[in-house]
């Protein structure tokens, strides 16, 4: 073993003690032009000290590559590009975190008098440190519920149109989301919503903090956990080393279903299961083939939590499958009393 190995392996066993050494200290990065490990031609793992101001995380396309000088790397030089750990912190208002706190107080404690959600787990989510909440996703309240029951903050991602819709109410709903710390993104582009998906999610984990995510995409449509897509949980876990925290929301739906103004005093519970390690995938963070693996693996997980039927179609589909029927349904209702009008009126017509 050469000299280089023996320092490699020195630094593995040093670091490599618990989940949470792993995701905090290390960052194994394929070289550029490396493919899949099982491909012969593969390139080798280095083993990235993320204690070394070489090593903080950088979103995709930004930062200095594998390769290039010390001054693109540590900062060093006149015009050298500033590290994303700077660039976070710096952005990172002291104002938003005195909101979130105001809201956690005034909010959360009321949500937790009223309606007393049980917890199960919750010495799984570590004090400290990135990790990546991934929960089924029942109501438009489990983005409340779930932060109120937790000491630390979670940062979701929310839909731009909540930030940009126009009046006082929008008004109110953009300060209101902003405030406790929710994220925009836009999408009206597939990919581009994708991307900043993944961007926005590395700069919280980045900064230390809890990011939720629901790997379904969108709510539930009758209460059944649906197939989790695979480019957004997948692509944050192995890009950032986090541990992803499978989390499961239940009966939030029956509070206020949909159509009702009025909540139901009813108590929700949010079952938090054991930290789930990907570390042994990074570096294939573009294998659509490990991002469905992880995805699956971490929805497998939630469906023993809640205890839910799953359903291996997307909710979107299933969403436009319900939509569809009710719509023949309607069209057949409005048919048929349509035939017995005329039916009637046929009767009182003299012959």
């Amino acid at each position: 073993m050469t000299q280089k190995d023996t320092d490699i392996a020195a630094l593995v066993k040093e670091r490599l003690g618990s989940w949470k050494d792993r995701h905090r200290g290390l960052l194994f990065v394929r070289r550029k032009g490396s493919t899949h490990p099982s491909h012969p031609r593969s390139g080798h793992l280095t083993v990235r000290d993320r204690t070394d101001t070489d090593q903080a995380l950088r979103v995709p396309g930004e930062g200095a590559r594998d390769g290039a000088g010390d001054g693109a790397r540590d900062g060093a030089g006149e015009g050298a590009r500033p590290r994303l750990r700077d660039m976070v912190v710096g952005q990172h208002s002291g104002g938003t975190e005195l909101i979130y706190g105001a809201m956690k107080v005034s909010l959360g404690g009321s949500l937790k008098l009223a309606f007393r959600p049980w917890v199960e787990g919750i010495e799984n989510v570590p004090a400290e440190g990135p990790a990546i909440l991934a929960s089924n996703h029942l109501s438009f309240s489990d983005s409340f519920f779930l932060p109120a029951v937790l000491d630390r903050k979670v940062t979701f991602i929310a839909k731009a149109e909540y930030f940009t819709s126009p009046g006082v109410k929008g008004k109110l709903t953009a300060a209101f989301f902003k405030g406790v710390g929710q994220l925009p993104v836009d999408r009206s582009g597939a990919r581009g919503a994708g991307e900043a998906a993944v961007k926005s999610a590395l700069k919280v984990l980045e900064r230390g903090e809890l990011f939720g995510i629901y790997p379904e995409g969108t709510r539930s449509p009758d209460g059944r956990l649906y197939r989790g897509k695979p480019g957004g949980l997948a692509r944050v876990a192995l890009l950032s080393g986090a541990p992803v925290i499978p989390v499961a929301m239940i009966d939030t739906e029956k509070i206020q279903p949909p159509g009702k103004v009025v909540p139901k005093l009813m108590r929700p519970g949010i079952r938090i299961g054991a930290p789930l390690d990907f570390t042994r995938y990074l570096g294939m963070e573009n294998d659509r083939f490990i991002h469905r693996s992880v995805t699956d693996q971490v929805m497998y997980e939630i469906m023993k939590l809640s205890g839910q039927e799953y359903v291996d179609i997307y909710a979107t589909a299933a969403k436009r499958q319900i939509a569809e029927t009710q719509k023949a349904a309607s069209e057949k209702a409005a048919a048929e009393k349509a035939a017995a009008g005329e039916k009637a009126a046929a009767k009182k017509t003299p012959h």
